[in-house]
Order: structure tokens, then sequence, then C-alpha cells
């Protein structure tokens, strides 16, 4: 009886100690949208729209992020907010800093960077060239990285690829998961990145099938998905698409999903006060456009490892 007893003891101490070790990081993907003229004439301008992402970011606290199409001087004005943050990338075009990074934000008071580099979405991955049937330079960003407080070290991958290409994003999965297989070994990794693909798509397949790599929606103990991840700047717009995801290896726990459906306002109206009898009478309303801080939701998961 004493030994039935002292098992179970045992057993419990070890799911305590299990439970204590366990350490949280919240990661996320977001394409947000690269700085254009013909944004600005529709009143989605990156003027307006940075200072509400940074926002975003800061609230919902990113430890680390992928981001697609950011433009060198998106990239200076957003680290101008993010204080706290460091990035790695280059720009795709030439492999410095022209055309869209494929960046990646990480605070730099938890993270030391202990290798990174990248590769493009091409049969030549190691320089700025078309892939297949793109019709765009694709690449993808890495980094290597160890959490300070403790020394767990994982693999961060962010990429972009092709929105016309069907060859190129099929032959892009195979890419990257080799790379994956071939850098990493059985090292904890997390794929993030806008994929242009939904969840039943054959590229998406390959990864979220592969045994290495397992989409965090599908993980996720908890998830809050009201709409897909891409929304061409309309909040009225429906999709049960999701075409940026977040992949994980299996040590990684996905304790919550969620894609951000956050927007602001901008005035649209005669400036005039509307009021309200379910509103206290001395305050008021104006009219204002519901506007999105990017045509991409970003996705936010909130995981769990074990030191």
């Amino acid at each position: 009886m004493k030994s039935i007893v002292l098992r179970f003891v045992l057993i419990y101490f070890c799911i305590c100690s299990l439970t204590l070790n366990a350490q949280k990081l919240t990661v996320a993907t977001y394409n947000i949208r690269n700085e254009n003229a013909w944004d600005i004439k529709n009143g989605n301008g990156w003027t307006e729209r940075c200072p509400v992402i940074c926002g975003l970011v800061q609230f919902h606290d990113f430890d680390i992020f992928g981001t697609q199409e950011v433009l060198h001087g998106q990239l200076v004005d957003m680290l101008g907010k993010l204080h706290n943050y460091s990035t790695i990338g280059v720009g795709r075009d030439d492999g410095k800093e022209k055309g869209e990074y494929e960046a990646i934000f990480y605070k730099k008071d938890k993270f030391k960077l202990i290798k990174s580099g990248g590769f493009w979405l091409s049969k030549d991955t190691n320089k700025p060239n078309l892939g297949w049937d793109a019709a765009y330079i694709r690449m993808c960003t890495w980094g290597k990285f160890q959490v300070k407080k403790d020394g767990f070290t994982f693999w961060f991958f962010n990429l972009h690829m092709d929105n016309e290409g069907v060859a190129a994003r099929r032959e892009s999965s195979k890419l990257v998961l080799n790379k994956i297989k071939e850098m990493c070994k059985t090292g904890t990794v997390i794929l993030t990145g806008d994929f242009n693909v939904d969840q039943h798509n054959e590229s998406y397949t390959l990864i979220n099938t592969s045994g290495i790599l397992k989409d965090a929606y599908d993980l996720a103990k908890i998830r809050y998905a009201l709409n897909g991840t891409f929304n061409n700047f309309e909040p009225n717009l429906k999709t049960d698409s999701r075409i940026d995801h977040i992949f994980v290896t299996s040590n990684m726990k996905v304790e919550r999903y969620g894609i951000l459906t956050d927007s602001y306002r901008s005035a649209n109206g005669d400036g005039k006060d509307i009021k309200s009898t379910n509103f206290p009478k001395e305050v008021s309303l104006q009219q204002h456009l519901i506007r999105l801080p990017s045509d991409h939701y970003p996705v936010e998961v909130q995981l769990e490892y074990n030191k």
C-alpha cells in the first residue's frame, strides 16, 4: 500500500514540476501591406496605418513575429515606434534594401540571436531570382534564437509565397521543408508567413502532413477565428480561407490561436454630433468610417514549451 501511495506522490510531483517549467511565447505573422500610392488614394495610406499596426503589436505583446511586404522605409518607421524590437531580413530584390522584406521582429531583451540568413524561393536559393512560374521574386528569412532567461533555443522561418505561381507555391513548400530538415535536424521550429494558399490547398497540405510541422490552428486548445486572414481593406467581407499560417514542431504546445480583426476609424461626414437616448446627453457620437490597418489580418498564437 505504501509503495502505491509513494508512486502517486511521485507522479503528482512530476506533473507539478512540468507545469512549473512550462514557458510561454507569443508568436504572430502579419502581412502589413506595402506602402503604395493606390492605398493612399483610397484612404489606406501607410502614414495612417503604421501607428495602428505598431499599437496592435505592443498591445498584444508579440514576443516574436514574422512580417511580409515590408519595404525598407516601412521597416525604419516600425522600428522607430517599436523600440524594444530588433529585426532580421533583407530586401528580396537585391538581398540588401531593395524590394519587400520578410522581416522577423523579436524582443531584444528576451532573445539572443544566434545566427540568421535567408534563401530565395527558387531553384537557385542563393540569389534574387524568379522561382518556377512565380510572378515575383520571393524569399524566406530565418533565424536561430535563444531565450535569454532559460537557454531554450528554436528556429524561426518566415516567408511570402507567390500569389500567382501554382508550381512555385508547391515547390516552395517542398523547398522550405527540405531546408528545415537540413538546417534544424530535430530542433524546435516555428514557420510563419503569407502562403497565398488556404487550408484546402495541396501546398498547405504538403507542410501540414509532413510529419515535421503542424498548423497551430489544428493544435490550439482555444481558437478564436471569426474570419479568414485576407480582407482586401473591406471590413464587411467574410471568408473562411486562411492564407496566413503559423506552423510548429510537435514539442510546442499551442494554447491559443487567434485571427485579430482589429480596426480603426477615420472621419467621414459633416462632423456634426449625433445623440442617442442610450448614451449620456452631455456626450455625443460622430460619423466615422471603419478602416483596417492592412489588407490581411494578423494571426497570433500563444505557445508553451518546457525548459
